[in-house]
């Protein structure tokens, strides 16, 4: 019996469940869960782990020849839920190509929306929607990130920006605009036919046309992004074996960017820096996805969905609720509205800082959902050392003078002189320094960097961003979204609150407050109270060993003792 590599859902059935997230990865066991429980979700299929091993030994032919009839098969259940058709001009169907991992590796592998476009086939989406505007806004990011993904389109030279980026900012220049969404239909016509001169001269290849061909390029390359350079990276520093694989979710695509009753958010059912309870997050209208967590636009706050779109608001928060008793945890959640239809497309356990983890550990035990020895289990060990994080000396606070707040994006207090590229912050850091890196926006390429450095400041981005979502799991001080700094990473110099900063001057952050200091200011180490001496005597009724020490150096041994 051929082994099953294709696992369909949508309507309300799912050939998967939670339970198998080894074989799923945790967005496709997931994406299955929510369609058993009733939870809208656009339909699609999940390609298993097993594939990825696969493509690592057989190569890229023959996993294409081992899928061709499921995945054909899956994409036939799609149009027939969907109503529309792979690769038609009239009424085309288009989708999204996710990785998902068994365990959650946020923004380190490669994603790509809006696939099955062609010349042809954006027409018929104009005319189908009657938005010729969000129709080749949503081709312009496809050639965009397929070309990058898919095709390796990169900077000729590491300090270059992006060959796609540049040609934006080309074509916003000859218009005389600053913001990516002032420009029209002809401006973004223009910036497709650039791409795609791009692309022909920089990998030799015509951008592929055929939708079946693009799904295939897709796939692929999440399996090959697996392999790269910051998953790889990432896998270490979590301990993730690299022969876990990932599995690839394909999903009807649902838009954000369909105007004003359209929109797309990411909200946590309980807030994850600090653990309080009630629904935390953030979402745009008429914007996709990747807007929200890339930082590119400050989002609004999701209490304000109530003003814009009640009905939904109100259908979000039932579900919300519904998600968080069904997992019995802190749910982290993406959705979109299309033409004030809710879509849910994905929900996982939410990354949570140490302080929030005993919070909602001990208030789920009070709301009688776990009992206090599953709220043991279900604090990381590594995660008390963010507990032990360090504070400012409250006396050398007073002296210090605030030159901007931003976003509390990840606790603590750190203190260093700035860095403008993780480059340079890693080379700092090995040679002593402490550091902080200040970036106008960090990329999933920023994490050795990030890694080594006390703290972090973003000019873009929300509390959802790529740098507040990877310093949290990381227990790095982090404030984002300081749209007051005025950033020139060329030149390696900033200005904020009438003062200017080089590279090797002093700052400090305050990550639970998101305050900005000028200068070096004192920090200090924390104590264990509250939460955390509730966790640890639990703990200790249910624990079989009773010593807790380092004890590697001498040092710690003497400390211990």
């Amino acid at each position: 019996m051929d082994k099953k590599r294709v696992y369909t859902f949508g309507n309300g059935q799912a050939e998967g469940k939670a339970d198998m997230r080894n074989l799923l990865g945790g967005k496709g066991a997931n994406l299955a869960e929510m369609n058993l429980i009733g939870v809208p979700v656009p339909p699609g299929f999940t390609i298993t782990t097993e594939v990825c091993s696969e493509y690592y030994e057989l190569g890229k032919d023959k996993v294409v020849e081992l899928l061709k009839a499921d995945v054909e098969k899956a994409i036939a259940n799609i149009e027939n839920l969907m109503n529309s058709k792979f690769g038609d001009v009239e009424n085309p169907l288009l989708v999204s190509v996710r990785s998902g991992a068994r365990a959650s590796m946020p923004g380190m592998m490669d994603t790509i929306l809006n696939l099955g476009l062609n010349d042809e086939v954006v027409e018929g989406l104009s005319r189908k929607t009657g938005r010729p505007r969000f129709a080749w806004d949503s081709y312009r990011r496809f050639v965009q990130m397929y070309g990058d993904v898919v095709l390796g389109m990169k900077p000729v030279n590491k300090e270059d920006i992006d060959p796609f980026e540049e040609i934006i900012e080309k074509v916003k220049e000859e218009k005389g605009v600053k913001l990516d969404n002032e420009l029209e239909v002809e401006d973004l016509k223009e910036l497709v036919k650039r791409f795609k001169v791009a692309v022909k001269e920089q990998t030799g290849q015509d951008f592929p046309t055929c939708a079946y061909e693009q799904l295939w390029g897709a796939i692929c390359a999440v399996f090959r992004s697996w392999m790269n350079e910051r998953a790889i990276l990432y896998r270490k520093m979590e301990g993730i074996p690299a022969e876990w694989g990932t599995a690839v979710n394909v999903q009807a695509m649902v838009f954000g960017n369909m105007g004003e009753t359209s929109g797309t958010g990411v909200a946590f059912t309980r807030n994850p820096s600090t653990g309080a309870k009630g629904i935390y997050g953030e979402y745009l209208i008429n914007a996709q996805g990747e807007d929200v967590v890339a930082g590119i636009r400050t989002p609004q706050p999701i209490t304000k969905l109530e003003q814009d779109l009640p009905e939904c608001y109100k259908q979000f928060m039932e579900i919300a609720m519904k998600l968080e008793a069904h997992y019995r945890d802190m749910q982290d959640m993406e959705f979109t509205i299309e033409n004030g239809k809710l879509f849910f497309l994905q929900t996982r356990n939410g990354k949570r800082t140490a302080q929030a983890a005993l919070q909602i550990a001990c208030d789920l035990v009070d709301e009688g959902m776990i009992t206090p020895q599953e709220a043991v289990t279900r604090i990381e060990a590594k995660s008390l050392d963010q507990l032990l994080h360090p504070t400012f000396d409250p006396e050398a606070l007073k002296a210090g003078e605030v030159i901007g707040q931003a976003l509390p994006a990840s606790p603590g207090a750190a203190a260093g002189k700035v860095y403008f590229t993780a480059e340079d912050a890693k080379q700092a850091h090995e040679q002593g320094e402490r550091v902080v890196l200040v970036r106008l926006e960090t990329s999933p390429e920023d994490i050795e960097g990030m890694h080594a450095s006390e703290g972090i400041l973003t000019v873009r981005g929300g509390m959802t961003s790529h740098a507040a979502v990877v310093a949290r799991g990381m227990g790095t001080c982090c404030v984002s979204g300081c749209g007051d700094i005025a950033i020139n990473e060329d030149d390696k110099v900033f200005e904020l609150g009438g003062h200017t900063f080089h590279e090797g001057d002093y700052i400090s952050l305050d990550g639970s407050t998101g305050k900005i200091y000028k200068g070096d200011i004192k920090t200090m180490e924390a104590s264990v109270s509250g939460n955390f001496g509730r966790i640890m005597d639990w703990a200790d009724q249910y624990r079989k060993l009773q010593v807790r020490t380092n004890a590697d150096t001498p040092q710690d041994a003497a400390n211990a003792v």
